[in-house]
C-alpha cells in the first residue's frame, strides 16, 4: 500500500504549478503532481484514492470530471488542502456581444457546441461554488489560516484606533471578539487551538483598551482579565506576560497603583532571565510608574535605569510579538516623564517630555493624555498659562475623539490645581462647563 504521509516536500503547495492548480481547482494537475512527488505509479494512486486505474487515468488526462463528493474524497485521501481550492479561469472569457453570443442550450439544459474543456470548467465552477456553501463538513472549519485572518482584523482595528473615536470602533471590536471566542470553542480539539487562543487574547485586550478610553473601567477590567486568561490558554508565555503587564498599567492609571505594581512585579518575575530587551524595558517602565504613584523615588529611578540599560542593548532590534515597535530610549524618556509628574518633579518631567517628543509623534488620543501630564508638570513649575493652554488643547482633542479617558484626565488636572484663579483657569472652567451642558460634545 503506498504511503500517504511524510513524503511531500515542505514547499510543495507553494510551488508555482501546484499553487496555480489550487487557484483554478485543476484536479488533474493536482492529482498528477501528488503522484509524481510521492513516486507512485498510477496503480498506487488508484489504490490510495479507492478508484480504478482507468478512472484515475481519465482524471489525470482531463477526460473525467469530478463530482463535489469526489473532489472532497480525493482531497482527503491525498492530503490536498481543500480550503485552498479556488475557481479562477486562467483566461477570462470576454463578455458576450451582439456579434458573439453564448452557445444556445437544448431542452435538457445542455449547452450546444460546448466541448469537453467547457464542460470540465463548468463542473469545476459548480463544485467550488458548492464547496463555499454551509454544509455539515465545512461549517466551523478551523485551519492553518484561521488565526492569521482573525489577527489581521484586530491589527486593522488597532490602526483605525489611531484616528477614530473608540465609540465608533467598539461595536465592531466586540463583534470580532465574539467571533474569535466562538472560533476558539470550535478549535478546542484541533492543532490550531493555541493560535486561536492567542488572537482571541489580542481581541480581548483591544476591547479593554477601547473601554478604558471610553471611561468604562469596569468593562475594561473584565476584558483585560479575559485577555490574560486566553493568553494562558495560548501557551505563549510572552503573550501572557504582555497582557498581565497591560492589566498592571491599566490598574495604575485607574488609581490603584499598589495593585498595578503587584501585577507588574508578577509579570517581571515570570519574564525571567534572557528575555528580549523590549519586553524587559517595557515591564521595568510599568513597574516604575507604580513605584512613582506610591511616592517611592528610589525604586522608580532604579526601574527606569534598568529600562534604559535594556533599551540600549545591541540586541534590542526586532521586537518580539506581541510588541510591534522596538522599545527605545525615546519611549523610556516618555515613561520617565510620567513618573516625574507623579513624583512632583516638574523640571525633570518637562525635560524628559521634550526628549520623548523630539523623535516620536504619538497618535492623537495618546498625545492628548501626554499633554495633560505635561500640563501638570508646567503647573507644578508655576507656568500656569502654558499648563492650562496644554490642558485646553487636550480637552478639545479629547472631545473631538469622544475620549472619556482624556476628558477625565483634564478634569482631574483641574481638581488638583491649587494655584491662583487666572484668566486661563477660568477659560478651562468654561470649556468644562460647556462639555457638561452639551455645547462642547463628546
Amino acid at each position: 500500500m503506498p504511503q500517504r504521509e511524510g513524503t511531500l516536500p515542505v514547499d510543495f503547495w507553494n510551488r508555482p504549478a501546484v499553487a496555480a492548480a489550487l487557484a483554478t481547482c485543476d484536479m488533474a494537475t493536482l492529482v498528477e503532481a501528488v503522484r509524481l512527488a510521492r513516486g507512485w505509479s498510477q496503480a498506487d494512486l488508484a489504490r490510495t484514492v479507492g478508484y480504478s486505474q482507468s478512472w484515475v487515468s481519465r482524471v489525470v488526462n482531463g477526460q473525467q470530471s469530478l463530482t463535489l463528493d469526489q473532489v472532497r474524497e480525493v482531497c482527503e485521501r491525498l492530503g490536498i488542502p481543500i480550503h485552498l481550492l479556488r475557481f479562477a479561469p486562467a483566461n477570462p472569457v470576454p463578455a458576450p456581444s451582439t456579434a458573439s453570443r453564448p452557445p444556445a442550450a437544448d431542452a435538457a439544459g445542455r449547452t450546444k457546441g460546448a466541448g469537453p474543456t467547457r464542460r470540465r470548467d463548468f463542473t469545476k465552477a459548480v463544485a467550488l461554488a458548492t464547496l463555499s456553501l454551509p454544509n455539515a463538513s465545512a461549517v466551523g472549519e478551523v485551519h492553518e489560516g484561521t488565526a492569521t485572518a482573525l489577527r489581521d482584523i484586530t491589527g486593522n482595528q488597532r490602526r483605525l484606533d489611531a484616528s477614530s473615536p473608540s465609540r465608533d470602533l467598539v461595536k465592531a471590536a466586540l463583534a470580532h471578539l465574539d467571533l474569535s471566542s466562538r472560533t476558539l470553542l470550535r478549535a478546542r480539539k484541533t492543532p490550531f487551538a493555541t493560535e486561536v487562543a492567542a488572537v482571541t487574547s489580542e481581541a480581548a485586550g483591544f476591547a479593554a483598551w477601547l473601554h478604558a478610553d471610553m471611561g468604562d473601567t469596569g468593562s475594561a477590567r473584565l476584558f483585560y482579565h479575559r485577555a490574560v486568561e486566553h493568553a494562558h490558554q495560548s501557551e505563549d508565555a510572552l503573550l501572557a506576560i504582555y497582557m498581565l503587564g497591560s492589566l498592571a498599567l491599566f490598574e495604575t492609571d485607574s488609581e490603584d497603583p499598589a495593585l498595578g505594581l503587584r501585577l507588574a512585579q508578577e509579570a517581571s518575575r515570570k519574564l525571567g532571565d534572557g528575555a528580549h530587551p523590549t519586553a524587559r524595558a517595557w515591564l521595568s517602565c510599568v513597574c516604575a510608574l507604580g513605584h512613582a504613584a506610591l511616592g517611592d523615588v528610589s525604586a522608580a529611578q532604579r526601574e527606569l535605569s534598568r529600562a534604559e540599560n535594556a533599551a540600549e542593548r545591541s540586541d534590542n532590534t526586532e521586537p518580539p510579538w506581541p510588541w510591534v515597535f522596538r522599545f527605545d530610549a525615546a519611549k523610556v524618556a516618555g515613561y520617565r516623564a510620567l513618573a516625574a509628574v507623579r513624583l512632583r518633579r516638574p523640571y525633570e518631567a518637562r525635560a524628559a517630555f521634550f526628549e520623548a517628543f523630539a523623535t516620536a509623534s504619538p497618535a492623537p488620543k495618546q498625545q492628548s493624555i501626554l499633554m495633560v501630564e505635561l500640563a501638570s508638570a508646567h503647573a507644578d513649575a508655576g507656568d500656569v498659562d502654558e499648563a492650562f493652554r496644554l490642558a485646553s488643547e487636550a480637552l478639545h482633542m479629547g472631545a473631538s475623539y469622544r475620549s472619556e479617558k482624556v476628558v477625565n484626565r483634564v478634569r482631574r488636572f483641574r481638581r488638583e490645581y491649587r494655584g491662583p484663579q487666572a484668566r486661563c483657569v477660568n477659560a478651562l472652567d468654561d470649556q468644562l462647563a460647556c462639555l457638561v451642558t452639551g455645547r462642547l460634545r463628546l
